[in-house]
């Protein structure tokens, strides 16, 4: 019971930080999708209900928390721990995975921004006393600022500590989001109605909606972090997200439908405003605000860690796949789990802070928010495909594919809508990554044809020759071991080059001389080794067995 309760808290803390935020900005996106309050009708919030209700069902419950979740890779998740998978199948499944994979790592820039300043513009105009902090946007980007660049710079001294204390935050959080809800919707528990699909499809095609189909790239805001129930399984273990996600489920459902009612009940004072105020806050009430400020602040803050630690280890996997060039990866604690990759954290940082000072308000960053995360799944739905024909279930195969990629499809036509407020810079990114991750997966390919055709020879026939220079005493010693990064082909086959440079010119004399060959495999933690002698004391192929999500530390093996 024990470690059922840990377990749980823990998954609260790691993997729920960027859906739990969606409350933040979602109903605003929707109203703003209006254009002005005085166009806000009753039958509009209640089909942006259903349509956030259906999509929360469909896409993270269904897709994600019934299905996803049982194509694990030794209980590791994620659209790389997918590819690895089912890479030996089709060859063009790399594109799938290289574009899921640098769409995910967009979304990773793009995640602290949004919910950071999403919570913080909370305590614009928020008077302490006499005095109002932050009186201005540009206050709120300023603070914004200053959380995300201490937030970067503590990843080096890792987030063990911290990381305790995101599981209670995130449990009240959740409590907190279901009881302002539920207060709310009490208000008008007709809303409830909205759980019929029905009134979800009649607003796709109502007058009342001002952007037809296009509403649904900020209802798809309700389920960008839906990728992470399945990328953190390997963290986690899939059943504490199979305890937890129908009560954090329940909490999003009865906060949004709270301030669906909330909206509702107030539409006489909303239409008589001239701009939409957030609804998160304004359904808070005078007593409860202050701390709602703080705690969609932890939240957000929260959410944020979980997207830069997340993308370490994405960038760990795609290393480990030959996916992106190797980086130096270090190891803040002992668990196995914790690692930071200072690179990758500045690159973060750097973007994170211009796409903050770019778009300067949430409701700008909106727009950009959502396209990412939205290839991603695609690419996931087409390689899960693929994963279930493999396990010959293939009604439920097309079935998937069938049904998942049409409504991914519609939901990305949708997002693509907001290209010129601020999606271009979503592409951009994601182009960007995924033009490094081609250029590194086929270039190290098309060497690795080169050297098939340049000429080859077998170490076997330089064995004597390795020997004869081991006793040869009129060379001076180099060293006692000489170890060679090599790739020594199951047939002993190896570059000519590579004998070349001990042999040739002027020799390097040892006492033992160590073949090295790193093999990366499919699965995520294998860790094993196989040594041939070629029949002397001297000569020593060493074949090391590594996982993807392993780090090569061959000093360490050796």
């Amino acid at each position: 019971k024990r470690q059922l309760f840990l377990g749980s808290l823990i998954t609260l803390g790691i993997v729920y930080g960027d859906i739990g935020t969606s409350p933040l900005y979602v109903m605003k996106a929707l109203l703003a999708d209006l254009g002005s309050p005085q166009n806000l009708t009753r039958g509009y919030l209640i089909g942006c209900l259903s349509l956030v209700f259906w999509t929360l069902m469909l896409m993270t419950t269904i897709k994600y928390v019934l299905i996803a979740l049982k194509a694990d890779n030794h209980g590791e998740g994620g659209i790389f721990a997918l590819y690895a998978l089912v890479r030996h199948q089709k060859k063009w499944l790399i594109i799938p995975a290289l574009i899921g994979g640098a769409a995910l790592l967009a979304d990773g820039t793009l995640t602290p921004a949004v919910t950071v300043t999403s919570a913080i513009e909370g305590l614009k105009g928020v008077a302490f006393g006499q005095n109002v902090p932050i009186a201005s946007q540009n206050s709120v980007i300023i603070v914004t600022f200053v959380i995300l660049l201490v937030l970067f710079l503590i990843q080096r001294f890792g987030t063990s500590l911290i990381g305790k204390g995101f599981g209670p935050v995130m449990f009240i959080w959740f409590s907190f989001l279901a009881i302002v809800g539920l207060i709310n919707l009490a208000s008008d528990p007709g809303m409830l109605v909205a759980l019929s699909p029905h009134y979800g499809l009649k607003l796709l095609f109502s007058p009342e909606n001002k952007v037809g189909i296009f509403i649904l790239g900020s209802v798809f805001l309700a389920t960008t972090g839906a990728e992470a129930l399945y990328s953190d399984m390997g963290h986690v273990g899939k059943r504490n997200i199979y305890l937890t996600w129908p009560f954090v489920c329940t909490a999003l459902i009865l906060n949004y439908f709270g301030q669906g009612a909330y909206l509702s009940t107030h539409l006489a004072q909303i239409k008589a405003q001239t701009n939409f105020e957030n609804p998160f806050y304004a359904v808070l009430s005078s007593d409860w605000y202050l701390f709602g400020v703080v705690l969609a602040t932890l939240a957000a803050i929260i959410a944020s860690q979980a997207l830069i630690t997340g993308s370490f280890t994405l960038v760990q996997e795609a290393v480990g796949l030959k996916l992106l060039p190797r980086m130096k990866v270090e190891h803040p604690s002992l668990s196995r789990g914790q690692i930071y990759i200072s690179a990758v954290n500045w690159l973060l940082c750097l973007t994170t802070t211009i796409v903050l000072f770019y778009f300067k308000t949430s409701e700008h960053m909106e727009a950009a928010y959502g396209l990412a995360i939205t290839l991603t799944m695609l690419m996931t739905t087409l390689l899960l495909f693929e994963y279930l024909r493999s396990k010959e279930k293939r009604i439920s195969a097309v079935l998937v594919l069938s049904c998942f990629s049409v409504i991914e499809l519609i939901f990305l036509a949708a997002s693509l809508s907001k290209f010129m407020h601020g999606g271009y810079v979503t592409v951009f990114i994601t182009l960007l990554i995924l033009s490094l991750m081609f250029v590194w997966f086929f270039g190290n390919r098309l060497r690795e044809r080169y050297a098939d055709r340049s000429e080859m020879v077998n170490l076997k026939d330089y064995k004597s020759m390795l020997q004869a220079l081991a006793k040869d005493e009129s060379e001076p010693l180099f060293t006692d071991n000489l170890i060679v990064l090599a790739k020594v082909k199951r047939d002993l086959s190896v570059k000519r080059e590579l004998l070349y440079s001990i042999l040739d010119k002027k020799p390097k004399r040892a006492k033992v001389y160590w073949f090295v060959t790193v093999n990366t495999t499919d699965e995520p933690y294998t860790n094993y080794y196989t040594v041939d002698m070629l029949g002397t004391r001297n000569i020593v192929n060493l074949q090391l067995y590594l996982g993807y999500k392993m780090n090569p530390s061959v000093n360490l093996y050796l």
